[in-house]
């Protein structure tokens, strides 16, 4: 028998291996907490060919480092502190930047505490395969780990740590490799501890360390000039000043400090809510608050206090006598700025762009109408940052040279694709190579002494209006995750691939226990042309007691998306698949997508099925949940099924299905109009491609709605309404479901005053079944297009549609406003949306099906997840309507080079300088801007435009004729759609 040792660790030890702390518990209790960590000598450095640790081969550090930085010739690694990462993440993850690079344990924690998408991104640059970084747990090494001691911060306490761990791989390397009697001693690569933290450096130099600030290390390396761009202005501690640096005025309003912000929101003196810029007057933003039903304005640059589109503000709300109304002009950043200097863009006093801005703020305050104004405030803290990189283009107004071959720092700006954000200052050296490129930078700092942001250089994605640049710089711009799927997720793919299939039917086979054999039933699917992601389909047929068995059956995707594996996450991450023109960005890798999960024809596929027992009447007798296999009989297109349904000639059983799901459907729609549900609209169009093999696109026209789109709706909305309650009954505090709130009455009093002034119609916003009825009065027997204009507008006075969990909001918040329902959740689209998933789980759960992952049990974790899939929801559709603009412009430009291309269009809104158009049959919002003065009358939304000897009158609702060109713009390249009044006068010259 073995002898068994049992061995004490001395009471001295524990001062270094116990970690003692306290914590304070939600119900403020105060309680001790004591970790143990167990030290060892045998955590491994990560070089090859060391002869003290013992190694696995994988992922070794070069025994020599690396040897082509000018400074260390006999090699070296880097050992870069936490600030690093944090500031200048970009120059980690950039190809160029490759040296072995060793990553503390100590460094990873405190990155993890600081910024969890760092920490996220910094995990993934370990994984990257053009890397070299080992992480080395200097916690758990005996000679590494160090204590806090008396009066030092946790900061100082880390910083220690990793001056101390860079010691102990200089030494560990020298005892590594010691000197052969005879010959030479062998030159040692160095380790370098790489940090922008002056005290630091002064500290890791008294000790004897070699320490470099990440500017002066990059300075050395073969490709530094681009390197240099990626640099984050705020880690650059050499930068050199600007002409005006020395002079500097504040222009900004300094900033309360945290706890002031706090105090002030808990006491209700200070307001937090989203800044949003005005798409139309960059000089304008708003916020909004609950305390007031109208948005807070802010009015100028000041008052804006530097905060970007998105940024969550604290605000201070004026007295009610200084309340302002919205500016009624078009006021254009390129415009106004267009001589800005970057490079003196700094200094405020009397400079032309600084007075222009004044004068376009005075002019506005002296037209105001005072019936319109609204809750007035100003920007005094920032409580969340949403900087993240933005596509751009470099302004070559601002170069000071041009010369290509010039390697020389240049200030610059940068000019966002979105006109919501403002100028960005880069200093770059690659800014002659980088006009007419699409380029990506990321917001640094913004000083109170900048006019500007300040920002640096990430990549160039390619020249301007070129497809691949255009459909990433899209994907970025609306933050699309659409990276490939790595190893790990692809590894939770069943291993048959293309050939799994469903097993036959057994008594003991997992893939039938509890499943229902509904392979008889005669099952078809729906979906628009093209459709490859089938994950519903519909059956129908009469019972022997007259009343009607229909039933949805959607995809099983949660049979083959585990929780809490690494396709779990990535779906969570991603939210949903994003769909552009002539792309898809999937959610879930393809074989799901699109073979295994997809209900396609003839094919026995697994599913979740809600089958109801209906009246002919179309009143639920019944419902019942089961997971099933089907086999569906066919696979139609709207048109198909809707030429199949209308054909009296076929009067088979799958023709009668469809004609019985149709009549259903129709009074199913007929009940929930009646119970108030709205038939709201929005700028569907179609994009007509030159084939499936180009991405060119010939023709744009408006989608056509037939019987059959309105059929598939129907039976969607009755299966997610009848899942919410099922989830809602079993999970009263965690059942994922969506909400869409009523809009505030505020929103609608803009679009009431326009129908009455200018139609003589009446809005009645008192609930939503009024509403829908007032929608429908709302005719013009000579203009088919203007309800479905007036609908558009009024879906944009909304609020959007929210996942929740249950148990985070009041009961009698639930309900859907739009669909006039009591509880709503998404369940029949689990390929393309994450939070079908999660009800998939829950009603798996709640059928007994399957017990329901702990995950599901936390209501903050379903908030956390909750709160990603609503903002990824968010992009999809704003990247969605972006590809469709953009495309729309590439087939008018088309269009353009061989004809005048003149549209009908009608006016939405009236400007002081312009008016704001719909091109209906392109779904195209313009703006046709006037440089001669102009008659405005904002009581009225009319604008009047002399003419020969004439007056011409425009006001909203009216329809006018429009000549759209697409213009190149001089300064950026990039394509841009410009329109002027064609009818009922000709604006170009005005």
């Amino acid at each position: 028998m073995a002898e068994i040792t049992i061995r004490k660790r001395p009471r001295t030890e524990a001062v270094v291996t116990q970690r003692k702390f306290f914590k304070k518990t939600a119900r403020g209790k105060v309680i001790k907490v004591l970790r143990e960590r167990y030290l060892r000598d045998d955590v491994a450095c990560g070089i090859h060919s060391c002869g003290l640790c013992a190694h696995t081969t994988d992922g070794l550090l070069p025994s020599s480092g690396a040897l082509e930085h000018t400074a260390f010739k006999d090699g070296h690694f880097v050992l870069p502190d936490t600030n690093i990462f944090l500031a200048q993440m970009d120059l980690m993850e950039s190809p160029l930047f490759s040296p072995p690079m060793i990553l503390l344990q100590t460094v990873m924690e405190e990155v993890r505490h600081r910024s969890l998408p760092l920490y996220n991104r910094l995990k993934a640059l370990v994984k990257a395969d053009d890397k070299k970084i080992w992480v080395f747990y200097n916690e758990y090494r005996s000679e590494t780990a160090v204590i806090r001691e008396e009066g030092e911060s946790p900061n100082d306490r880390n910083d220690r740590g990793i001056r101390k761990a860079t010691a102990w791989y200089n030494s560990h390397l020298s005892l590594s490799r010691p000197p052969v009697r005879g010959q030479a001693k062998p030159p040692l690569p160095t380790v370098v501890l790489l940090t922008d933290d002056v005290a630091n450096r002064q500290k890791g130099d008294r000790e004897g360390l070699t320490c470099m600030s990440v500017r002066k290390y990059v300075e050395g390396m073969k490709d530094s000039s681009q390197l240099l761009d990626l640099l984050a202005a705020a880690g650059s501690d050499t930068i050199e000043p600007t002409q005006a640096a020395s002079v500097r005025q504040a222009l900004y309003p300094e900033y309360l400090p945290t706890a002031t912000l706090q105090a002030g929101i808990k006491s209700g003196q200070l307001h937090q809510g989203h800044f949003n810029a005005n798409q139309y007057n960059y000089l304008e933003g708003s916020v909004s608050v609950p305390a007031f039903e109208k948005p807070v304005l802010l009015i100028g640059r000041e008052h804006m206090n530097r905060a970007v589109q998105g940024d969550i503000v604290a605000i201070e709300v004026f007295d009610e006598k200084d309340w302002k109304a919205p500016a009624d002009e078009v006021v254009d950043q390129e415009t106004t700025l267009k001589n800005d200097d970057a490079e003196d863009s700094e200094e405020e006093g009397g400079d032309d762009e600084a007075l222009a801005e004044r004068k376009v703020l005075q002019t506005e305050l002296t037209k105001q109408p005072t019936s319109s104004k609204q809750p007035t405030g100003r920007v005094v803290g920032i409580i969340k940052r949403n900087w993240r990189s933005y596509v751009c283009h470099i302004d070559s107004t601002s170069l000071t040279s041009t010369n290509p071959t010039s390697l020389s720092q240049q200030t610059v700006f940068a000019t966002p694709v979105s006109r919501l954000l403002p100028r960005i200052r880069l200093r770059t050296r690659q800014a002659p190579a980088l006009i007419g490129q699409k380029i990506l930078v990321t917001i640094d700092r913004w000083e109170r002494t900048s006019r500007y942001p300040e920002g640096h250089f990430v990549r160039a994605l390619g020249k301007v209006q070129s497809k691949e640049a255009e459909q990433e710089s899209l994907l970025l711009e609306f933050d699309v995750p659409y990276r490939p799927f790595g190893k790990a997720i692809l590894d939770c793919l069943p291993p048959e691939g293309d050939n799994w299939v469903v097993p036959p039917k057994t008594a003991t086979d997992p893939n039938w226990r509890d499943r229902e054999d509904l392979r008889d039933l005669i099952i078809c699917s729906i979906d628009p042309p093209g459709c490859q992601d089938i994950d519903d389909a519909l059956h129908a047929r009469r019972l022997p007691n007259g009343n009607i068995e229909a039933g949805v059956h959607i995809a099983d995707v949660s049979h083959f998306v585990l929780p809490d594996t690494p396709m779990d996450h990535e779906a969570a991450a991603r939210g949903t698949t994003v769909y552009l023109v002539d792309k898809r960005i999937d959610m879930l890798p393809a074989l799901l997508g699109t073979n295994l999960c997809s209900l396609r024809p003839h094919v026995e596929r697994l599913a979740f099925s809600v089958i109801w027992e209906l009246s002919p009447a179309a009143e639920i007798v019944n419902v019942r949940f089961t997971k099933s296999v089907i086999a569906s009989k066919s696979a139609f297109t709207y048109e198909e099924a809707q030429i199949r349904k209308d054909d009296p000639k076929l009067s088979d059983e799958l023709t009668e299905s469809i004609r019985l799901l149709n009549d259903l459907a129709r009074k199913l729609k007929a009940g929930r109009m009646a119970a108030g549900a709205l038939n709201l609209a929005s700028p569907e169009v179609k994009i007509h491609l030159d084939s499936s093999e180009s991405s060119d696109p010939v023709d744009v026209e408006q989608k056509e709605l037939r019987e059959t789109n309105s059929l598939v709706e129907e039976f969607m909305l009755l299966a997610n309404i009848s899942v919410a309650g099922k989830i809602q009954e079993t999970f009263p505090q965690t059942a994922v479901l969506r909400r869409h709130l009523p809009p505030p009455r505020a929103n609608f009093e803009k679009l009431q005053d326009i129908l009455k002034k200018r139609r003589g119609m009446s809005l009645d916003v008192s609930s939503s079944g009024a509403l829908a009825a007032s929608l429908d009065e709302c005719v013009d027997p000579n203009e088919p297009a203007f309800n479905t204009l007036v609908r558009i507008m009024a879906t944009r006075c909304m609020l959007s549609a929210e996942y929740f969990c249950s148990g985070s909001v009041a009961r009698d918040t639930f309900g859907h406003y739009g669909l006039a329902s009591p509880i709503y959740t998404h369940f029949t689209s689990p390929i393309r949306r994450y939070a079908d998933v999660l009800a998939h789980r829950q009603l798996a759960a709640a059928i007994g099906y399957t017990p329901l992952h702990a995950s599901l049990h936390s209501k903050s974790h379903v908030e956390r997840v909750l709160e990603v899939v609503n903002k990824r929801h968010r992009m999809a559709q704003m990247a969605s309507r972006a590809s469709v603009e953009f495309y729309v412009g590439l087939a008018l430009k088309a269009r353009s080079e061989k004809e005048t291309v003149i549209e009908d269009a009608f006016v939405i809104r009236t400007f002081r300088n312009g008016l704001g158009v719909f091109v209906s049959r392109l779904g195209l919002e313009g703006l046709v801007t006037f440089k001669r003065e102009i008659q405005f009358d904002a009581d009225n939304y009319t604008i009047t435009i002399p003419s020969g000897g004439e007056e011409v009158s425009i006001s909203v609702f009216d329809k006018v004729k429009v000549r759209i060109d697409v213009e190149q713009d001089k300064n950026t390249q990039r394509g841009r759609v410009v329109m002027s009044l064609s009818h009922p006068i000709d604006s170009r010259g005005m």
